[in-house]
């Protein structure tokens, strides 16, 4: 072989080692950053969660809940009159 093509050869393989490593190092990086949006999306969930039974438990105690299923009951009646 030439020292032209023995040269060519050797920038070739260098670059896709270069490429090769740098995909690694995304594949690496993703990995351990998909644990932290699984935590997060926990995290919102459980916030969600206290949210609703807050308002549930507020809802009960000042019994808008009864109140809330006369209004549509009556205006069902209303509608289908």
């Amino acid at each position: 072989m030439s020292l032209f093509f023995v040269s060519l050869l050797t920038s070739l393989l260098t670059s896709f080692d270069r490429a090769a490593a740098g995909l690694r190092r995304r594949r690496a990086a993703l990995r351990s950053s998909s644990g932290q949006a699984t935590a997060e999306y926990a995290l919102v969930l459980l916030g969600a969660a206290a949210l609703a039974l807050l308002l549930a438990a507020w809802a009960a105690k000042s019994g808008k809940i009864g109140q809330l299923f006369d209004a549509v009951a009556d205006r069902l009646i209303s509608d289908t009159k």
